[in-house]
């Protein structure tokens, strides 16, 4: 997932280094979004924080879906994996938990049929991209907008509107503010 994260944050500050608002000035209100407020604005600002991965796993739990996010995770983990045998190794392990007749958390993807033993001799970083690609699609277009609306999510987001308006969040703010603004 740190792969994912140096990924995102390299592609944005490369196409959009800054940002301004509606009379040009610097905004910075895409660093003020975290929880679930950053969550809510994309699947993948959801799978770059550890917290959102885990309430996410959780609500797939409840769904008999969480192998999709497993397998997600798995094939960004393999994308960072040196040297040929820990390649076929890890690419085995995939193959095996996810995407085998036999797999204990089998993914439903097309061509997934296609994909044989054979490959795994010959293993490369992104070798099981379409398939990854197929699941986040998946993800992204079906469970994700369930979560959005979950208990799960809404009661993380209670909570956390909760702690914002706490009077010890509130004193904490307006230190920093003090001293931002000296």
């Amino acid at each position: 997932l740190s792969f994912l994260k140096r990924m995102l944050f390299f592609n944005f500050f490369f196409f959009f280094p800054e940002i301004n608002d509606g009379e040009g000035h610097p905004s910075s209100s895409h660093q003020t979004l975290k929880g679930t407020s950053k969550w809510a604005t994309s699947l993948e600002s959801l799978l770059e924080d550890p917290e959102g991965v885990k309430r996410f796993r959780e609500f797939l739990k409840k769904e008999f879906s969480e192998e999709n996010v497993l397998f997600w995770l798995a094939c960004e983990e393999f994308k960072k994996t040196q040297g040929k045998k820990q390649m076929q190794e890890k690419a085995k392990e995939i193959y095996m938990t996810f995407l085998s007749s036999k797999a204990s958390s089998q993914v439903n993807v097309e061509g997934q049929s296609r994909l044989s033993e054979t490959i795994l001799e010959t293993p490369h970083p992104l070798m099981f991209q379409k398939l990854q690609d197929q699941i986040f699609n998946l993800m992204k277009y079906d469970s994700y907008s369930r979560f959005l609306k979950s208990d799960i999510f809404l009661n993380q987001k209670k909570s956390e509107e909760q702690e914002e308006s706490s009077p010890e969040a509130q004193t904490a703010a307006k230190r920093a503010s003090r001293i931002y603004n000296t």
